[in-house]
């Protein structure tokens, strides 16, 4: 390399040099640290504990950590990418409120609202006082009527599943919302809505339904024209374009200590046949999405509701939606939460062994996914996994090693 080369190479590392530097003063977090992570997520893939994982943390608005590690498929050693699609299941349901929220902000619908001011099939609905040892059960008239609030914090009443009746509906996703939700409004109610606090799948997917009488549009029509779309999350959606299909990673489970693909018994069904023919829309799980498209959607949220200088939420929306709904009652998935508006929240220490603040809201997914907004760290975190045995551990370690890369 003759001197002049060499002066324009130096000149360019030094200038690479000062970039890296800036990035790192912006967003905050050691570089070394957050190296360890995917480190940690390739060894999980080695011991068989899981098949592969997306990991991106980012801060200040700025993306620190961003790691794809293992396999999208394990049988055919397909990598998993920073781009690989996933079914991140629960995640879709706080976007499902998030579109609640836009409704009620422009005064179409109220939190408070009666289910059946808008769904007329919910009137009349009855909850069931007492059960026999021969399964009969007795019914009665509940105290109120469920309202929207109900079915956002899981204290509505409705059972945590379809009923047996609908069959395979979470695989075979040959139903219209529409009818779905019927069958689920002539269901009684398992408690007194308020009462308790019970995880329901048909509980969100009556509010896409809602979603969609009050927009007069498809469910799936209005998330992809008022958020998917306008934020630019190009690769979420809930029925699988053809041409989006290579990318879309398997899902695996762990049986008897071996690691290899789901059979079609998950939700969703075979993750390999695409959901093909599905008419389902799955509100409560139905979403496909990437890390990156994530991403925009919590910095949304962190950014008080605004991006790309479109507001999406006002700062009082957001701060209704996070704020500790069931703090009285036992709820949540994981220790010191309790449950806002469809995300769940990090309330006491008890929910900060894994050194997310108290305050985080986030949601997880049934085949392991996470995602969290942390304001007061300005951090959002996405965690993709699609099954295994060690999804939660993994999860967790990249939670603990993501906060400790910050300085």
């Amino acid at each position: 390399m003759d001197s002049m080369h060499r002066i324009a190479f130096l000149a360019f590392v030094v200038a690479a040099s000062c970039l890296l530097g800036q990035q790192t003063a912006r967003h905050g977090m050691n570089a070394e640290r957050l190296a360890r992570i995917p480190v940690r997520m390739r060894a999980m893939v080695d011991q068989g504990s899981v098949a592969g994982t997306v990991t991106l943390v980012a801060r200040n608005g700025v993306v620190a950590g961003f790691e794809a590690s293992g396999y999208s498929d394990i049988e055919t050693k397909k990598p998993m990418a920073k781009d690989t699609i996933v079914q991140i299941m629960s995640m879709t349901k706080p976007m499902v409120g998030t579109a609640i929220v836009m409704l009620a902000e422009e005064g179409r619908l109220s939190l408070t609202d009666p289910v059946e001011k808008h769904l007329p099939e919910f009137r009349g609905q009855t909850l069931i006082a007492a059960r026999g040892a021969d399964g009969s059960v007795t019914l009665k008239k509940p105290a109120r009527p469920i309202t929207v609030r109900d079915l956002m914090t899981h204290t509505s009443g409705l059972s945590s599943m379809p009923p047996a009746g609908m069959g395979q509906l979470y695989q075979t996703l040959d139903r219209t919302l529409a009818e779905a939700v019927l069958v689920y409004s002539q269901q009684p109610l398992e408690f007194e809505p308020g009462s308790e606090w019970r995880y329901s799948n048909p509980g969100i997917a009556t509010l896409g339904r809602i979603i969609e009488v009050v927009s007069d549009q498809p469910f799936e029509k209005f998330m992809q024209d008022r958020l998917w779309g306008p934020l630019g999350m190009q690769d979420t959606f809930l029925f699988p374009p053809e041409e989006k299909k290579a990318r879309i990673a398997a899902v695996h489970a762990t049986r008897a200590g071996k690691l290899g693909r789901a059979d079609g018994t998950i939700l969703g069904g075979d993750a390999l046949a695409y959901r093909k023919g599905a008419r389902y829309s799955a509100p409560e799980f139905g979403a496909y999405s990437t890390a990156q498209d994530l991403l925009a959607f919590y910095e949304m949220l962190r950014n008080g509701g605004v991006a790309g200088g479109r507001r999406y939420l006002s700062k009082a929306g957001i701060g209704t939606m996070t704020a500790a709904h069931t703090p009285e009652l036992r709820s949540g998935h994981m220790p010191g939460t309790t449950f806002g508006l469809t995300w769940e929240v990090i309330k006491d220490n008890g929910g900060t062994l894994n050194f997310l603040p108290v305050g985080t809201f986030g949601h997880g997914g049934a085949f392991g996914t996470h995602g969290w907004v942390d304001t007061k760290n300005n951090v959002s975190g996405v965690f993709l996994v699609q099954g295994g045995s060690g999804a939660s551990d993994a999860k967790y370690a990249f939670m603990r090693m993501a906060y400790a890369a910050i300085d």
